[in-house]
């Protein structure tokens, strides 16, 4: 006989906002009338948390397009120092004739001449550029063309940042509201269109998502697509293997990997086969360049004044690389809880970034979204923002000290102090997320008694292989029961509870 006691449905887990929980964000909203009130209706209307992160990105790229106004009227034309002391200057236009897009050649497959006889992207990256050229409209002179491929590329450049802002939004379900940190990224707006990053940074945003919903094949199909767009992208394979090693879940990280091999040979292997010397242009260009902007290997070049060779610096960084996935795999291991994917993410990454021969102002883009996963706390974020848009006038600047003949600009001095302070503010960042994996009552999202929100078959899985400190309970382990559970004592901590509980009314274990 049915019992006639009425049964609670269980609550929804309410969405975390940040005017309640972060002072930065908190202070900023009183711009827009101030934090969120505790009785409104999140979600309720048409602009829900996912399309206002959109329109915010979709208005930051637009704004970012503007700047680059001086450039698309005249300065990417008339000379080499007005597109750098103007701040605007963009890859796009200039490859589309430097690399045979104007003359019709065809990637990988045509030489172009010079001193890089083919085309020096990966595959997915030159399919992209090739299809721009197919939609780029004739004109009367070359320049009308180039500001045509411009326009073209930024167009499809914006699908991949509203891409990118809708994936980060919906990665972390209880909190949609962190992807505007990757929405109002001011270096996102100014480095948007300088190159083609963006197709890479968004499948691979993608590709999380895709991995916290427990899609493992797709996550890994998009991964291997992304690293046939640009190489970073394979190094997300290190964070799954070794959070997966520790959760004994070798079943979805084999699954992603055979979809990222897969996947990245379903795009590579016609040309690797049909045009093997075009194809290698990528690699063979990345191995033997020089030690280029950004990078600590070019400061080291000019305050010591001995030329880094491209052999010492590929050897170095590959060392240097080495010891970062030994120390991820230590701070994987021993954590008191298993490390969030986003934070190790990040961290691998920025060690890539941080170590490679050249430090382009576009590589900010890998990061932000990864920042956004892994640390979304607002200041620490404007912080490194503010680093990377300083160096990226200073570059432009220095540029121009160096092409003109009257020495306006930046000197070297002076671009030296601003490739450091670019460094300091990735190497700030990373230590935050290093804090928090040590600390996990310390990390903004776990804060609320979560796992791992884009962990996907990670999330609240128990350890099967811990070592050092995690080994011993219960501090690595996932709870057992079910229900609400607070596990580090922050502002409420339980999920579905009331989100402005007082501090002080969580348990801590």
């Amino acid at each position: 006989m049915p019992s006639l006691q009425k049964t609670t449905p269980p609550r929804e887990p309410a969405v975390v906002c940040p005017t309640r929980s972060d002072d930065v964000a908190a202070a900023g909203s009183e711009l827009i009338g101030g934090p969120i009130g505790r009785r409104a209706l999140l979600g309720a209307g048409q602009l829900t948390p996912v399309r206002v992160v959109a329109l915010v990105a979709i208005g930051m790229f637009a704004l970012g397009m503007v700047q680059k106004l001086p450039c698309y009227n005249w300065a990417w034309f008339r000379g080499t120092t007005s597109q750098y002391t103007h701040a605007c200057y963009s890859d796009i236009p200039h490859l589309f004739s430097g690399r045979g897009f104007a003359d019709g050649l065809v990637p990988y497959f045509d030489r172009i001449g010079g001193d890089i006889p083919f085309l020096e992207y990966p595959v997915l990256t030159g399919l992209f550029m090739q299809v721009a050229a197919w939609l780029t409209p004739g004109g009367t002179t070359l320049s009308e063309r180039e500001q045509a491929y411009w326009m073209v590329n930024a167009g499809l450049l914006l699908v991949c940042t509203a891409v990118l802002a809708v994936c980060v939004a919906r990665t972390h379900r209880r909190r949609p509201w962190d992807a505007l940190l990757v929405a109002l990224a001011p270096a996102l707006a100014l480095t948007a269109t300088i190159n083609w990053d963006l197709l890479a940074v968004a499948l691979t945003a993608a590709a999380l998502l895709m991995w916290s919903r427990g899609r493992t094949l797709g996550a890994g199909v998009l991964i291997g697509l992304a690293t046939a767009a640009k190489f970073y992208p394979i190094l997300l394979l290190l964070p799954l293997f070794l959070l997966c090693w520790r959760a004994g879940k070798w079943r979805a990280f084999g699954t992603a990997l055979l979809g990222a091999v897969g996947a990245w040979l379903a795009v590579n292997l016609p040309v690797m086969l049909l045009a093997p010397e075009g194809w290698k242009q990528f690699y063979v260009f990345s191995t033997d360049r020089n030690v280029d902007f950004g990078s600590v290997w070019l400061l080291l070049s000019q305050t010591t004044g001995r030329q880094v060779q491209p052999t010492t610096a590929n050897l170095w960084a590959l060392l240097l690389m080495l010891l970062a996935a030994v120390g991820l795999a230590i701070l994987a291991f021993s954590a008191p809880r298993r490390p969030r994917l986003a934070q190790l993410a990040f961290l691998i990454v920025a060690a890539f970034v941080l170590t490679n021969k050249v430090y382009s102002p576009q590589y900010v883009l890998w990061l932000i979204p990864l920042a956004a996963l892994a640390r979304p706390r607002w200041r620490d974020f404007l912080v490194w923002q503010a680093c990377e848009v300083m160096y990226f006038l200073a570059i432009w600047f220095y540029l121009a000290y160096t092409s003109s003949g009257n020495k306006q600009g930046l000197p070297t001095d002076g671009y030296q102090f601003a490739i450091v302070l670019h460094v300091l503010g990735t190497l700030y960042l990373c230590a935050l997320v290093v804090r928090d994996i040590l600390a996990p009552d310390r990390d903004p999202v776990r804060r609320d008694g979560s796992d791992d929100p884009s962990g996907g078959v990670l999330d609240g899985a128990e350890d099967v292989f811990v070592l050092g400190r995690a080994a011993h309970p219960p501090l690595h382990a996932a709870p057992a029961v079910e229900g609400p559970r607070v596990e580090w004592g922050a502002p409420g901590g339980v999920p579905g509870g009331d989100p402005w509980a007082a501090p002080g009314s969580a348990s801590r274990e």
